[in-house]
This record gives C-alpha cells, sequence and structure tokens, in this order.
C-alpha cells in the first residue's frame, strides 16, 4: 500500500478480476436503533463500504467486524464502533454486475472526525485480500474520481503528508 485511497476511490483488486471495493459516504449520522451508552459525550458517524463484481464469475464475499478498522484524529486513535447498529456482509454472493454494501456505524470526539482513515481487509472466496486504506474526514468532500492532475486535491494532500511524514521519520 504505497498511498492511500481517498474516500470515494475504488479499488481493483487484481487477483480477483473485476471486483473492486470502496469506502464512501462518511458524514455524521444517528444510528438506526439508537445510542449504544458507551458513546455517551460522542459524535456518531457513518461509513458505506461498497463491494461491486465488474467480472464474468460470483464471488462469495465477507465483510465482518475485525475486517474493518477505523482510526480518527492526528494520532490515530481508534474510533468506537457499534457493532449492534451496522450493517455487515457475511457469506454473500456478488454476482456479475451486483453490489454489495456494508454500513458501519463508529463515533468519536467531534474535534478528532476532521480526519478518519479506514482500513479494509475483505475476504473473496475463502481468501484474504490485501489491505487497503482509505482516508479522508467529516466535512471534507469525497473523491468521484475526477482528479485534473497530479497536484490536485485531497489524494494530493495526503500523499504529500505520509511522504513528508516518512522523510522525517528516516531523517
Amino acid at each position: 500500500m504505497c498511498e492511500p485511497n481517498v474516500v470515494g476511490d475504488w479499488q481493483e483488486y487484481d487477483e480477483h478480476a473485476g471486483l473492486r471495493v470502496r469506502v464512501h459516504r462518511l458524514e455524521q449520522s444517528e444510528p438506526p436503533r439508537g445510542r449504544d451508552d458507551a458513546a455517551e459525550g460522542l459524535t456518531y458517524f457513518s461509513v458505506r463500504v461498497t463491494v461491486e463484481n465488474r467480472g464474468e464469475r460470483t464471488y462469495g464475499i465477507h465483510l465482518e467486524d475485525g475486517q474493518i478498522d477505523v482510526r480518527i484524529g492526528p494520532d490515530g486513535e481508534s474510533a468506537f464502533l457499534d457493532w449492534r447498529n451496522s450493517q455487515f456482509v457475511e457469506g454473500f454472493d456478488v454476482y456479475p454486475l451486483r453490489r454489495a454494501t456494508a454500513v458501519l456505524y463508529a463515533a468519536g470526539p467531534e474535534a478528532a472526525l476532521a480526519q478518519v482513515d479506514v482500513q479494509i481487509q475483505l475476504r473473496v472466496d475463502e481468501e484474504w485480500t490485501g489491505r487497503h486504506l482509505w482516508a479522508g474526514g467529516i466535512g471534507l468532500h469525497e473523491s468521484h474520481g475526477t482528479h485534473t492532475g497530479p497536484g490536485c486535491g485531497v489524494a494530493h494532500q495526503v500523499s504529500t503528508f505520509l511522504r513528508d511524514q516518512a522523510e522525517e521519520g528516516t531523517a
């Protein structure tokens, strides 16, 4: 994983022809079945993870708890994950030209939600894929794959920041 995806970007899987995933619709949102008592004083948000099959064969996918990691704020602390309200994709066959979407509800201090990182490790036909990261934040616009050049948008800002951090670590 050289550079993270930006929330809204699609990530293709080379080892599974036509299969791709994206993290999108990162937004402040209350859970449908009420707040968890453990999240008192925290701000809820939701994020969607969509798996799409543009290939010619059916894939059995799993996207459950433990395969999604959400980190918030500049220190990358773990967000509170509300498993009771979240909806996962567990053992679902995604046929060609079909999609499956998981909806995750999480919470954290409001000041930390300007920076949200979501890491996904999908399981396809009982095999683990590589991990992929999406970077975004509440209040930032997500990518729609319409970058106009190498120096534009949040993707470039995230890449530059990570490159600068790596250079500081080696100096």
